[in-house]
Order: C-alpha cells, then structure tokens, then sequence
C-alpha cells in the first residue's frame, strides 16, 4: 500500500472524491425519507375513572361493576385486611387480562408484559379472566393489571400506514376494537368462606381511552441531514485515517531518503 500511494497519488485523491460523493448520496437518501416517513401518531385520552363498586351480598367483601370502555389498566387498592392469610380474587367475565406482582412497579427490571411467559432473561405477566392474590397484611396493598396491551397506556401510539386518511381509520378501529363490556367480580376469602368487609378500605379504578386525533410523525430534515453528514463524514475520517497515515509516512520517508542522497 505504500508504494502503491506513493507512486500513484490520484488514488488517494479517487478515495477521497468517491467518499464525499457517497457521503452526499447518502444525506440526501436520509433527507428524503425524512419528508414521509409513513407512520403517523394516534392520540387518545388517557382518563383515570374511579368506580363505584356495587355489593353483591350486604356486609360481605364481594362486589362487582361493569365497564364498556376501551381499557389498560384496572388498579385495586386494599387496606384493612384482618385476617393473616386472605385471597383477593379478580375475575372479569369472557374476558382474559395480564396480571403481575411486577405491574406498576417502578424499578422492575428484565420485565415485559408482551413476552407472553417466563424466560432466563424476563419474567412477564400471566394472562387469565381471573387472578388470584395473596393479602398477607393489613396494611394498604396495589393490585394493577393490564387490560388491553393494544392501546397506548400513555395515550400516543404509533402506526405505519400509506396515507392520514388510513391511518386514522387504523387508530379509530384498534381504539373500538377494545371497547367491550366487561363484569368485574371482586372478593376476599378466606379457606373459601367470603369475608366480612367490616374495617375493610378498597378503591378500583380504571384508565380507559377514547380516539382524539392522528398526525404524520415528522422530523426535522434539516437537523437530521445535519446530523446523518456529521455520522457519515466521522465514519468515513476513520476509514481514510489508516491509508492516510501511510500515505504520508511513505511521502516523508521518500523525501527523507532523497535530502539523504544528496548529502552522500
């Protein structure tokens, strides 16, 4: 390669001029895919409803409510539980949610509600129409579960589709898709004996969504051109920095060798 550069300098020149005209394909190629990108955002509301729970049998820990929303998340809180060892048990009717002692928890890691099972790597929730909880204490305990893993529990969700037009129809359709109506029967017991709600504290409530509106996602194509030419002109610095290098020890060894030639 020495050689080679240094008896035929227009191949450093032909690497360098072939570079920067990949360098401005590329920025170009980058700059154009980001005036459509073809995926469009879809916002939905992202509303925390309290409920009223309805009792099943008069002074008994057994209740039940109906929801006909598009729902996440379903959020139990219990305090006041006397007894040392009762069952919490969650059932909702012909249809099956995800629970996980990890749900809501802040710093669960290597946890995915969407990997359907345990792995050596994750844990994630188990889906069925009724979840069964251990309540071992008195004090205040959080039960969430996952209703709906189609909707954005943020409320913005991201689709790809070939116009606005479809895809609104796309984020209506996935919002509707998930409103069913839905009977939640709740109750503590105790060896199978329902117990008495006396002392007992408990709170549910729901987030359910409703479509609000879709936009293009779009980036800046300025600012990314920007970005992309800075990445490619680095990357493209560490591939010329090696044949470089040796181009211009193999000049100054070449003109090193002459100046001593002409002394001798």
């Amino acid at each position: 390669m020495k050689k080679s550069l240094a008896k035929n300098p227009n191949m450093l020149r032909t690497m360098i001029g072939t570079g920067l005209v990949l360098v401005l394909i590329l920025s170009y190629a980058v700059y154009s895919n980001t005036l459509d990108s073809e995926y469009y955002g879809y916002k939905t509301t992202n509303e925390s409803e309290i409920i009223d729970l309805q009792s099943n049998e008069e002074d008994s820990a057994n209740w039940y409510f109906t929801s006909r929303e598009a729902i996440t998340w379903i959020n139990v809180t219990i305090e006041g539980v006397e007894e040392e060892s009762a069952t919490l048990i969650i059932e909702a009717s012909g249809v099956e949610w995800f629970y996980s002692p990890l749900l809501g928890v802040e710093d669960a890691d290597f946890f995915n509600c969407e990997d359907g099972g345990f792995s050596e790597t994750s844990e994630s929730c188990s889906r069925a129409s009724v979840h069964e909880i251990i309540i071992d204490s008195s004090e205040e305990q959080r039960i969430h579960g996952r209703v709906s893993l189609d909707l954005p529990i943020e409320g913005l969700g991201y689709i790809q589709s070939d116009n606005e037009h479809l895809a609104e129809e796309e984020a209506r359709q996935i919002v509707e898709n998930e409103k069913k109506t839905i009977t939640w029967n709740i109750k503590l017991e105790n060896e199978g004996e329902i117990l008495s709600d006396d002392n007992l504290t408990i709170n549910v409530n729901i987030v359910k969504h409703d479509f609000l509106s879709v936009e293009e996602f779009k980036l800046n194509p300025i600012q990314e051109s920007i970005y992309s030419l800075a990445t490619l002109i680095g990357c493209f610095f560490l591939l010329l920095f090696v044949p470089l290098t040796v181009y211009f020890s193999a000049l100054y060894k070449s003109k090193n060798d002459d100046k001593l030639r002409l002394e001798n």
